[in-house]
């Protein structure tokens, strides 16, 4: 089972909830959200709805679609780099070129698998056997602070507060060419890219997104900047960066083919994470430490501006 809470924008309101879930969820066609709101897996404030309801202002919805097929995920002894941990929580430094869950091509070697051997059955259920525990995730490439719900109860705070945006989470990104501004704001829609489905883009009527940016340093051709997610879309630094014209060094996707310095990815790292404590309810804030390649990365850019 994947569950997941979402909380409608501003821009949102009024639209038909079947119509608003397809599109938060691309993956799920109109016709398999309708089947899951018939089957009472959505619910609306906590109560079953129908698929011609309009959504509110600060309606909360939960959304549950089942596991297609189950699969037995083993837990492998690999080792974590775990930043904090107690009975609610697991705060996890995940290192560049680690998968986050289970998908086809990638049944092992995933945060998961490692997950299962370090917690043994200390993890949160809500997203069935092939997520357990899982509550948001970065890209494979992508390295740095990520957190891990043990219980039920924590997964469900954890996942409003992604809804609500209220979730502190600050990367480090080297982009191409020199970010003139200071500082400043990207507000643009992203949605599936409308020809190529494995990558997204900004696309008029696509889901809001919000990314704060600061310049941190400058190296002539390249910039270190710290974004900050207001919204958590998918790819969502690397679209709205390329989309100024200063895309992620080492993203081929969404920048140039061929890349300097040989990197596996793009250069972004998960640099701050914080939250609400589920069970405390009081504010913690956790720092990852940059992973060396990234560290020798800057070295270079310095010595070489």
């Amino acid at each position: 089972m994947d569950f997941f809470t979402a909380a409608p924008e501003n821009d949102e309101i009024g639209k038909r909830i079947d119509v608003y879930i397809a599109e938060y969820k691309e993956e799920l066609s109109r016709s398999q959200v309708q089947k899951l709101i018939e089957n009472g897996l959505v619910t609306v404030n906590g109560k079953a709805t129908k698929n011609n309801y309009k959504l509110r202002k600060g309606d909360i919805l939960e959304i549950e679609i089942p596991d297609p097929e189950p699969l037995e995920i083993e837990p492998e002894n690999i080792p974590l780099d775990i930043i904090y941990e107690d009975k609610d929580v697991v705060i996890v430094n995940k290192p560049q070129d680690m998968v986050v869950h289970p998908a086809p091509g990638h049944y092992t070697g995933t945060l998961v698998n490692a997950l299962m051997f370090h917690c043994k059955d200390d993890l949160s259920g809500i997203n069935g056997t092939m997520r357990p525990g899982i509550v948001h995730r970065i890209d494979k490439d992508t390295s740095g602070v990520l957190m891990v719900a043990k219980s039920d109860a924590a997964h469900k705070s954890l996942a409003q507060q992604l809804a609500v945006h209220s979730i502190t989470r600050k990367y480090y990104a080297v982009v191409c060419g020199n970010v003139k501004e200071e500082n400043g704001t990207v507000d643009k829609p992203i949605a599936r890219h409308p020809k190529d489905r494995k990558k997204m883009a900004i696309v008029e009527g696509g889901r809001r997104a919000v990314t704060h940016y600061k310049v941190l340093e400058r190296f002539g051709k390249y910039t270190l900047v710290e974004a900050q997610l207001e919204t958590g879309r998918t790819h969502q630094i690397r679209v709205h960066m390329a989309s100024l014209g200063h895309p992620l060094l080492g993203d081929t996707v969404y920048g140039f083919e061929k890349q300097p310095y040989k990197l596996l990815g793009q250069a972004l790292h998960a640099k701050v994470l914080g939250f609400m404590h589920p069970t405390t309810e009081e504010y913690v804030e956790f720092e990852s430490d940059l992973p060396e390649y990234y560290e020798k990365l800057l070295v270079k850019l310095r010595n070489s501006h």
